[in-house]
């Protein structure tokens, strides 16, 4: 602004309301101030905004994943793409942080808030009992969750996971399948308990014996869990993964111990991506469109950004798209 102010031959008081918009300066001088301001490539500095009380104009995000997972993880991919299209719309900008635990990312909200980096942050996969809705309540950190219930107490976006995950259990106990096994992400999320509890119900009134085992999205732990499950002795005729990566991981572990797919098990992802669709065989999956429900929770922050807090609402369901990992028990 000092070098503005040179160039134009005013002060630094006359270059601020020029490049604020405030009153106090000419229109031919505003016009010339702001045309030395693009020749010398001036930017607002945030930062320095925000001590002064302005808004950040970006929306933080907060992953509970490594960097190489989100490389191979379609969901999260498609999740930020989602909400970045929903931000370039309003000309906001998107700051990303992985960390290692809940406790990190409490933390990461305190830096935020202290230094006003963001002007709220959506929360991913809502715990029951999460710890981090306190946080950004004492915090007063405008917040929307990605996933949930409806009765969830911030706004954001949920899906039916128990609607698809009954039509899963019809589809493959039509096909005579009675010792199904679940390979889920970690425990004490919202979507895993309620799929636990859809997946349960649905076997007990069908008569099928159900086993379930904790994942943690990865391809080896995919693959570990899966060698786990067919080395029983009454092992299950058909495995469903909570996402894309552990899916394939396990298709290629029935491959190694002489399991042909589907004759000899099935298997099913509940995410679809790429993977799912190239591999021998393409795997049955639950489809969604990811990037949509992305978008929907980011327009419940802006929502309550603009002092018109909403409640959850529904994002479009998943839905079974039957491919060749699936046939007969």
């Amino acid at each position: 602004m000092a070098d503005i102010a040179r160039r134009a031959g005013v002060s630094r008081i006359a270059v601020s309301y020029a490049l604020n918009g405030r009153p106090g300066v000419s229109a031919d001088l505003r016009r010339r101030i702001l045309g030395i301001a693009r020749e010398v490539g001036y930017r607002a500095n945030g930062p320095a905004l925000a001590l002064h009380g302005a808004a950040a104009s970006a929306v933080g995000l907060v992953l509970l994943r490594s960097s190489a997972a989100l490389t191979v993880e379609v969901f999260r991919r498609q999740l930020i793409a989602g909400i970045q299209a929903e931000l370039s719309a309003r000309g906001f900008g998107l700051a990303l942080q992985l960390v290692a635990d809940l406790e990190e990312e409490a933390q990461v909200y305190r830096r935020w808030s202290a230094e006003r980096r963001v002007d709220g942050v959506l929360i991913c996969d809502p715990r029951l009992d999460d710890p981090r809705i306190p946080v950004v309540r004492k915090l007063g950190l405008p917040a929307a969750l990605v996933g949930g219930t409806p009765d969830e107490a911030l706004p954001g976006a949920w899906c039916d996971d128990a609607g698809w995950t009954r039509d899963l259990v019809e589809h493959l106990g039509g096909l005579g399948h009675a010792r199904i096994a679940r390979v889920s992400g970690p425990g004490g999320m919202v979507h895993t308990t309620v799929r636990d509890a859809a997946m349960r119900e649905a076997c007990a009134r069908r008569g099928i014996g159900l086993t379930v085992v904790r994942g943690d999205y990865t391809g080896a732990d995919g693959a570990a869990r899966t060698r786990e499950l067919l080395r029983r002795g009454r092992r299950p005729t058909a495995i469903v993964y909570d996402n894309d990566v552990m899916a394939v991981a396990g298709l290629g572990v029935a491959g190694e111990l002489g399991l042909a797919v589907p004759d000899g098990l099935s298997i099913v992802a509940c995410e679809d991506s790429p993977l799912c669709q190239v591999v021998g065989p393409p795997l049955t999956v639950i489809r969604r469109d990811i990037a949509a429900f992305g978008s929907l929770a980011t327009a419940q922050l802006f929502a309550a950004l603009d002092g018109e807090p909403r409640p959850p609402v529904q994002a479009e369901s998943g839905r079974l798209e039957v491919r060749r990992s699936t046939g007969p028990a």
